[in-house]
C-alpha cells in the first residue's frame, strides 16, 4: 500500500478547502470560528451536508459533538473512529482542527476509491468547541461528552459578551435541558485517530511530512481577578489611585519568571477589562494564564510561585500518555507505506486527550507545519503534505478497520 491517493479523493479534499475558505475570515486575517456563531453553524451544516453526500448516517450527541458512521457502532461496533474540530481561536489559522476534519472524510474517499469494505464500523466526529474561544473552556464539546464538564457549569459559561452558554443554544435554536454527559456515544469508540497539523517543528527539523503522537503536555487554564476602584483618568492624583492595571502588569511579569526558573510554558493571553473606558480608571481585570509543561510538577510551581493572586482553575488536563499499542499499530501501517514516522509529544491540548482520559485507546497523526506557527493566520500546511497525510490516515485506518471478506 502507498500514500497515493485516487484523483477523485484529491479532488474532493481540494472542495473541502474551498468550501471552508470563506467561512468566518476575521477582519484582521485568520479566522474567528467561535462556538454557536452563526458562522460555526454554518460549518455544522457544511459538516452535515458532506455526511449525507457519502451516505453517512449522522448523529448529534447530547453533548452537541457530530459523527458520522459508516456501518453500525451499536450492531457491529465499538468502531474505529478518527476527525477533529472546525471552530477556532479569535484569529486563528486554518488549519488547526478543519485539517483533521477534511483529512476524515477523504479518507472515507479514499477507502471506497480502494474498494475496501470496513469489517469494523468506521466515525467521523467533529467536536464543538474545542479551542475554548467563546467560553473559555478546552476541549468542551468532548469535556461534556465524558462527563469532566458537568451540564450545570457548562451551561452558566459565558463569553466576553456576557452571553451564556445556555443563551447561545437558545440563539442557535437548541434546547440548553438537553445538554448531558452522552455515555452511550462514548461507548460507540472502540478507539479514535486524531490528524492535526504540527503546531511546531519537529517534523521541520526531522525532514518528515507525518509524525505519530506518543503523549499531550499536561495543561491547564486559570483566571484571575484583580480588584481596583474605578474614578476619573483625568481627575484622581495617581497617588489616590487604586489601579489594577499595575496589578496586571506585576502578573504578566511573575508569571514569566515562574515559567523561566520552573522550565514550564505560561501564557497571559487573554484580558478583561471593566469599564474598558480610555478616560476611566478600571475598577476590574480579569486576567486568563495558561500554563504547560512535559510533567505536571512545572506547571503546579508556576502557580505556587504566584503568591497574593488567587488563581481560580477553570480546565485541566493531565499528562496524557497516548495509547502505545495504538500509535505502534499506527506506525507499523504508515512504515507499510514506506513512511518512516517519528514519535511525537505535544504541548498542545486535543479532544484526543480528552477521550484518552476517558479510558479510549487513543493516538494522533501530525502533520508538518513548514512555519511551525499555530493559532495565528502564519499557520500552514503544504497541500503535498496534506495529502500524505490523509494517505496515512488511510493507511492506519484500513489497519485498524479490517477488510470485510467478499
Amino acid at each position: 500500500m502507498s500514500t497515493a491517493l485516487a484523483p477523485q479523493t484529491t479532488a474532493a479534499f481540494r472542495a473541502a478547502w474551498r468550501d471552508l475558505a470563506p467561512v468566518g475570515r476575521a477582519t484582521a486575517g485568520g479566522y474567528q470560528r467561535l462556538a454557536w456563531t452563526p458562522d460555526d453553524l454554518t460549518l455544522r451544516e457544511w459538516f452535515a451536508a458532506q455526511v449525507v453526500a457519502r451516505g453517512l448516517d449522522l448523529v448529534e450527541d447530547r453533548a452537541g459533538n457530530q459523527w458520522a458512521w459508516w456501518g453500525n457502532p451499536d450492531a457491529d461496533g465499538p468502531g474505529v473512529v478518527t476527525g477533529s474540530h472546525l471552530d477556532s481561536v479569535p484569529g486563528g489559522g486554518a488549519f488547526d482542527g478543519p485539517l483533521g476534519v477534511v483529512s476524515a472524510l477523504a479518507a472515507v474517499d479514499e477507502l471506497r476509491a480502494r474498494g475496501i469494505r470496513p469489517a469494523r464500523p468506521l466515525g467521523v466526529v467533529c467536536f464543538t468547541e474545542e479551542e475554548g474561544g467563546r467560553f473559555g473552556v478546552a476541549c468542551a464539546g468532548s469535556r461534556m461528552l465524558t462527563g469532566v464538564l458537568t451540564p450545570q457549569r457548562a451551561l452558566g459559561l459565558r463569553d466576553t459578551g456576557g452571553t451564556s452558554l445556555a443563551d447561545a443554544l437558545r440563539s442557535a435554536g437548541r434546547d440548553p435541558e438537553g445538554l448531558a454527559p452522552d455515555p452511550q456515544t462514548l461507548a460507540r469508540v472502540g478507539s479514535f485517530v486524531e490528524l492535526h497539523v504540527e503546531q511546531g517543528r519537529s517534523l521541520v527539523h526531522t525532514g518528515d511530512p507525518v509524525g505519530v503522537g506518543r503523549a499531550i503536555w499536561p495543561h491547564g487554564r486559570w483566571r484571575v481577578d484583580l480588584h481596583g476602584r474605578g474614578d476619573h483618568a483625568g481627575t484622581t492624583p495617581l497617588a489616590d489611585r487604586s489601579d489594577p492595571m499595575l496589578a496586571l502588569a506585576s502578573l504578566v511579569q511573575e508569571v514569566r519568571l515562574a515559567a523561566l526558573e520552573a522550565g514550564a510554558l505560561a501564557t497571559v493571553g487573554k484580558v478583561v477589562v471593566e469599564p474598558n473606558g480610555v478616560n476611566a480608571i478600571p475598577s476590574l481585570v480579569r486576567a486568563w494564564l495558561d500554563v504547560r509543561a512535559a510533567d505536571e510538577a512545572p506547571v503546579r510551581q508556576v502557580l505556587d510561585r504566584l503568591r497574593g493572586y488567587t488563581p481560580v482553575e477553570e480546565s485541566w488536563t493531565g499528562p496524557t500518555v497516548l495509547d502505545a499499542d495504538l500509535s505502534d499499530t499506527v506506525a507499523a501501517a504508515l512504515t507499510g507505506t514506506g513512511l518512516t514516522p517519528p514519535t511525537l509529544s505535544t504541548g498542545a491540548g486535543h479532544d484526543a486527550g480528552i477521550l484518552a482520559a476517558a479510558g479510549v485507546p487513543t493516538t494522533m497523526l501530525f502533520v508538518r507545519n513548514p512555519t511551525g506557527v499555530s493559532h495565528d493566520p502564519a499557520e500552514d500546511a503544504d497541500e503535498a503534505d496534506c495529502l500524505v497525510g490523509v494517505g496515512a490516515l488511510t493507511a492506519a485506518l484500513t489497519r485498524l478497520v479490517g477488510e470485510r471478506s467478499a
